[in-house]
């Protein structure tokens, strides 16, 4: 079993021309994010006619002859987006185009759209699932790994096939591709962090501003640290320690502070320079807290966005799918607010069973 693990430059090439001629690519990857800082793409399972086989990232490899097979194809992933997400941030890759069993199970209306309730609906199969939370980062991979890995991949082009089947009895097809599409975007566009909002974790909102001041020097310390050792930051302290640890600095100084006994001298002597830098910190420097002040709707506003409730509702019903895959209640409250942005974000089809084009009574809103 071990000899499915690609781990060569010879072995790539040799996947990469078998993966260029195929008809259809399954596509699946495992990271590490639980034991290494930041994540890291561990596993590439790859199945296509014949064979499932799995690439190894951690084994020095160009991966570049991989990403250039795939990307003539639609690739099948079950929940696609944190796979695109690895591979994109973390090797630049795009696909062109692909197919989701997740969300195409979801436009179906199945009600459990993990990868082991579709495959047991839909083909009668049952995976074992022992190796979910497993390091994926230890080399060598066991068998029972492998086993794991390579089950990820191994009925996606049956079980897409089912779903297509289903998708276009239903008419269903186009909308799942726009998902796809969209899927495929945001993955390359990801959000840019906040600088004065990413350190303001579990806690901040209870903090003066001194409070706030210490409690930014030290997310900042566990930051370098975490990168520094390559453990995850919540490995290091959790977001609770270091609010409360902020709190006593604000409230009596430095020595009211108590360091979590298991702290290493050096990761001792760090949180207590971060302290004292955040103590030293101007009055005029401090961070301040954040109050949110969103307009209140008026009338006519939550008028309105009872009325995409009830449309939105009435269609799900009538589909037999989730209502919040039309829109989420955040998105109603957006769109009855004029929001271009979640406006911009809707896909054909979920405005068209909002019935957005040419709404009357989403222009009465807008004129109240």
């Amino acid at each position: 079993m071990l000899s499915a693990v690609i781990q060569s430059a010879e072995e790539l090439r040799s996947l990469a021309e078998r993966i260029h001629v195929a008809p259809w690519v399954g596509v699946d990857t495992e990271a590490d994010s639980l034991h290494a800082y930041p994540e890291k793409l561990c596993l590439v399972q790859i199945s296509i006619p014949g064979e499932e086989v799995l690439v190894d990232p951690l084994a020095d490899l160009h991966l570049e002859p991989l990403w250039e097979a795939f990307d003539r194809h639609e690739l099948i992933f079950h929940a696609a987006d944190y796979d695109l997400h690895l591979l994109f941030t973390g090797h630049h890759f795009q696909p062109t185009a692909i197919f989701d069993t997740m969300w195409a199970a979801r436009l179906l209306g199945e009600p459990k759209f993990g990868l082991n309730d579709v495959l047991q609906k839909l083909l009668g199969v049952s995976l074992e699932k022992g190796a979910q939370k497993a390091d994926w980062g230890k080399r060598p991979l066991t068998s029972r790994m492998v086993e794991y890995a390579l089950n990820d991949v191994r009925y996606l082009r049956p079980l897409q096939e089912k779903l297509t089947e289903r998708l276009q009895a239903l008419g269903r097809l186009t909308w799942h591709q726009q998902i796809c599409q969209r899927l495929i975007a945001d993955a390359a566009t990801p959000s840019k962090p906040d600088p004065d909002g990413v350190w303001r974790i579990k806690g901040h909102d209870a903090l003066d501003d001194t409070g706030l001041a210490v409690l930014r020097e030290l997310w900042h310390w566990r930051e370098r640290d975490a990168l520094r050792t390559g453990r995850p930051p919540f490995f290091i302290l959790k977001h609770e320690t270091l609010s409360e640890m902020a709190a006593q600095a604000s409230a009596a100084g430095v020595r009211a502070v108590r360091l979590p006994p298991y702290l290493t001298s050096k990761r001792r002597a760090g949180v207590l320079d971060a302290i004292k830098a955040g103590l030293d910190v101007p009055a005029d420097q401090r961070p301040q807290p954040v109050r949110v002040r969103m307009r209140r709707m008026t009338r006519a506003e939550l008028d309105y966005a009872e009325v995409l409730r009830e449309r939105r509702d009435a269609r799900a019903k009538e589909l037999e799918i989730d209502p919040t895959i039309v829109a989420a209640r955040a998105t109603l409250f957006a769109l009855a607010r004029k929001d271009k942005e979640e406006l911009a974000r809707l896909l054909p089809w979920q405005r068209e069973m909002l019935k957005l084009d040419g709404d009357s009574a989403g222009k009465s809103a807008k004129a109240d």
